[in-house]
């Protein structure tokens, strides 16, 4: 995928947002967690978050939630491919972004993903993600987000390492 077929661009509009929270319930994991629009949108909402849009021409494809600060500050929060854009790449796309953006400022990478979303699962593996641990009904009664962690190093160094 050229570059110049796609950008990325961050949004705090309201309007995107909405549009976003839609695209989430019309696509798995969130069908299968049966989330309705108004759970969605309330993934937004929160301090030190922010949202990017991967968009074709004025088309969003696909975007990203990011978590920038607190503990687990890198914590890629929410990813999502439109359903007509999936098995593209622009899921490889975002994930490239985001650990570009990441890595500038935290040496760690989070982000939680349904036991059930094997092609999430492969696919962050390929991109050198570890298993940290299973959250139980972490999300909802009933299923297992996987906790999987990126890294290049701790986050506080020693003498040596400096």
């Amino acid at each position: 995928m050229k570059s110049s077929q796609f950008s990325i661009i961050q949004t705090s509009d309201i309007n995107d947002f909405a549009k976003c929270a839609k695209m989430m319930t019309e696509t798995d994991p969130w069908i299968t967690l049966d989330l309705d629009y108004y759970q969605c949108l309330n993934a937004f909402e929160g301090q030190c978050k922010e949202v990017y849009l991967l968009k074709l021409g004025e088309e969003v494809a696909g975007f990203v939630i990011l978590q920038m600060c607190g503990t687990f500050k890198g914590y890629i929060q929410t990813l999502c491919i439109n359903q007509t854009h999936r098995g593209k790449g622009f899921g490889s796309i975002l994930l490239n972004f985001c650990e570009e953006k990441i890595l500038k400022f935290s040496p760690n990478i989070f982000i939680c993903v349904s036991s059930f979303n094997v092609r999430a699962i492969k696919l962050y593996h390929k991109f050198g993600f570890k298993t940290v641990g299973n959250l139980d009904n972490f999300v909802k009664d009933g299923f297992t987000e996987i906790l999987l962690r990126k890294t290049i190093g701790p986050m506080v160094l020693t003498k040596k390492q400096i």
